[in-house]
């Protein structure tokens, strides 16, 4: 091949090279245009595509090695977490309970944050003459009358038997298939201000009547999850004569309030600090949890340990009815129904 020749094929080949360049200009100056033209949404688009990011764990085939990777980076987060809650410690910032079903709790109108504000006084006047004003001025003492279903089982009657250590001044009998109203008649005029009655189904207790006498009201509670002392490993020995305190805790509405004095009328209004003996009575989701405790200070007097001495139980309103017990002409005040509305939340409660 001659010189001439060679210098030809190099002319040619800068050429080339020299076309692609130009190529490659047009085709940025025409992205350059397209990118111009594209309008604001279409550039977040583009500028929104994200590449995916690769696990680094499904990239190992050792199993040992993939496992000691993972410990590695959840000790590395849980560092991180724990930093950061040291951190907002130290900066005083309150701690996020999180969501539960108490703080989704949909308003009540009824609800009642403190009976002492300005705005109840119209409730204050309407509490002083209710049914349990008279107990509430200690113009009485309450005196409970305890009976059962016909034919009770011995779970039931050592049941009530317990209740009877509970309630100060209260007495138990033996139904005898009387009918409820010949027991609130019987009742009254006895001198019983109030008439407890246990019901049970398969032989358990499953269920509670409180009559306020003479008037009423009544309300009818569904029992369960009921542990008698002896289930809790306690003997009855412990519990001591000394009329107990009652705690009566998150009765926030109208009809929580009703069942709270309720439920307070049955307790002597001088406790005995003696004794050391606390009742309580805690509502959390409309469900009425009872516990019975002696509490014993410590040596500085600031904390105070708690035994639980027995029964305990849970109660459920099912309806609250004025008047004494009637089941065919009785007016109620509330009673729940088997299923709820279907415009009507589960987060509702009603005490």
């Amino acid at each position: 091949m001659s010189s001439s020749d060679s210098e030809m094929e190099s002319d040619s080949f800068h050429a080339e090279d020299s076309g692609g360049d130009m190529e490659e200009a047009e085709y940025v100056e025409d992205g350059v245009e397209e990118s111009a033209g594209m309008g604001e949404d279409e550039e977040e688009a583009v500028d929104c595509v994200r590449v995916p990011v690769l696990n680094p764990l499904s990239i190992i085939k050792n199993k040992e090695k993939r496992n000691a990777l993972y410990k590695k980076i959840i000790k590395e987060k849980m560092r991180k977490k724990k930093a950061a809650r040291k951190q907002r410690r130290k900066e005083g910032v309150p701690k996020n309970p999180g969501h539960t079903i108490e703080s989704l709790r949909e308003p009540d109108q009824t609800a009642i944050p403190n009976v002492n504000d300005e705005d109840n006084e119209e409730l204050r006047k309407e509490l002083e003459l209710d049914d349990f004003s008279s107990f509430y001025e200690r113009s009485y003492a309450p005196k409970v009358l305890i009976t059962f279903a016909d034919n009770p089982v011995t779970r039931t009657r050592r049941f009530g038997l317990e209740l009877s250590r509970i309630f100060p001044n209260a007495l138990v009998k033996i139904r005898n298939r009387s009918s409820v109203k010949k027991i609130c008649k019987s009742a009254s005029r006895e001198g019983f201000t109030d008439v407890v009655i246990i019901n049970e189904n398969r032989r358990k207790p499953n269920g509670l009547l409180v009559i306020h006498l003479p008037g009423g009201p009544t309300a009818h509670f569904k029992l369960s999850n009921v542990k008698l002392t002896s289930d809790i490993r306690r003997n009855h020995r412990e519990i001591t004569r000394h009329r107990p305190e009652v705690i009566l805790t998150n009765f926030t509405t109208r009809l929580g309030l009703t069942i709270g004095r309720m439920l307070g009328a049955l307790f002597h209004h001088d406790p005995e600090f003696k004794g050391r003996r606390a009742v309580t009575f805690h509502n959390q989701r409309d469900f009425i949890f009872f516990r019975h405790h002696r509490y014993e200070f410590t040596k500085d007097g600031k904390r105070a340990k708690l035994r639980e001495l027995g029964p305990r139980f849970t109660l459920k309103l099912r309806s609250l009815q004025e008047g004494t017990f009637d089941s065919k002409c009785g007016d109620y005040t509330w009673i729940i129904t088997n299923k709820r509305h279907t415009m009507e939340g589960r987060r509702r409660f009603f005490l």
